[in-house]
């Protein structure tokens, strides 16, 4: 692994590239551990209603399109989210992962999947009745991941 720092003078905000062949847990890792190194929560604005929200990412459970619309669920809330979900897959941190051509979930909130062998498998949050769909093209990649992460590797 290369490491190089470059400094740029007037820089408003410091930046970290990862550039990658593919991504790996070690790369997740890394990436976790650099936004952990950032200090505060990082947030989101999303919108309900006419009000805006800066929702810490940790809260957000998923997000689902819903005919144009993409939409972030937490706990106990449900908000509107200005970002497409490739623009959200770029910029959300490794604990999140696409499950579905149409949802993207926060690993790290996951309670169960009840794998589904003809269907898509439901994926259920903790501390919530909050539930989602997994497909079944990315079920094994979720559930890999999802063992990865729990036993810290």
């Amino acid at each position: 692994m290369k490491i190089k720092i470059e400094i740029e003078e007037g820089l408003e905000e410091e930046e970290v590239i990862i550039r990658c062949g593919s991504l790996n847990d070690s790369v997740v890792s890394l990436q976790n551990y650099i936004s952990k190194q950032g200090g505060g929560k990082r947030c989101l604005s999303l919108r309900n209603g006419e009000k805006l929200f800066y929702v810490p990412m940790e809260e957000i459970y998923f997000f689902e399109t819903e005919g144009r619309e993409i939409r972030a669920h937490t706990a106990d809330g449900l908000f509107s989210c200005d970002y497409k979900l490739y623009e959200l897959e770029e910029l959300l941190p490794g604990s999140f992962m696409r499950i579905s051509k149409s949802s993207i979930a926060n690993l790290d909130c996951v309670y169960s999947i009840a794998k589904n062998l003809t269907a898509s498998s439901v994926m259920e949050f903790r501390g919530s009745s909050k539930k989602t769909l997994v497909s079944r093209s990315y079920y094994r990649a979720v559930t890999e991941r999802l063992n990865a992460r729990k036993l810290g590797l």
